[in-house]
């Protein structure tokens, strides 16, 4: 029932917001990982939550999806990808600010998967100054940001 409540409150305020928003990016941190090596696959875990964000996500218009050049990003996207007929683009983690700033002029609903030392420095080069770090034991917030051409960005921290 949480589920159910907490979804169709995201559907509304994704309705709101597209009324003055010219730009919605969903930013994640990666599903849960199998261990602790530098590449790693995602754990079972971590593939559920990846399907949860696809259906999170399947009505919300996402129109590009970007992750980094690891795997466990890639799959994070996957399930979404898929079932959206979307490509995967590909940043380089190490330069997470200037990728903020490139993307914020996308003009199209996109998806972000990062890492919890990545998602501040993308937040930070879309223009939000205020945003707090991901725990590195944080795999469920999902950051919804609202880019307006006459406004400051805003973004909203949910759990999924």
């Amino acid at each position: 029932m949480k589920k159910i409540y907490w979804a169709m409150w995201l559907a509304l305020s994704l309705l709101s917001a597209q009324a003055w928003a010219f730009q919605t990016i969903f930013m994640v941190r990666h599903g849960e990982k199998v261990d602790e090596s530098r590449d790693p696959e995602l754990s079972a875990q971590g593939k559920q939550r990846a399907l949860n964000l696809a259906n999170i996500l399947r009505d919300a218009e996402v129109k590009r999806i970007y992750v980094t050049e690891f795997q466990r990003t890639q799959m994070t996207a996957a399930p979404l990808a898929q079932s959206a007929q979307l490509s995967l683009n590909q940043y380089a983690a190490k330069e997470s600010r200037a990728f903020g700033k490139q993307i914020a002029s996308t003009e199209v609903n996109t998806l972000v998967v990062g890492h919890s030392n990545t998602l501040l420095d993308i937040l930070q080069g879309l223009g939000i100054q205020n945003a707090k770090t991901v725990a590195d034991d944080e795999y469920d917030r999902l950051i919804v940001v609202h880019l307006n051409k006459n406004a400051a960005p805003t973004y909203t921290v949910l759990r999924y």
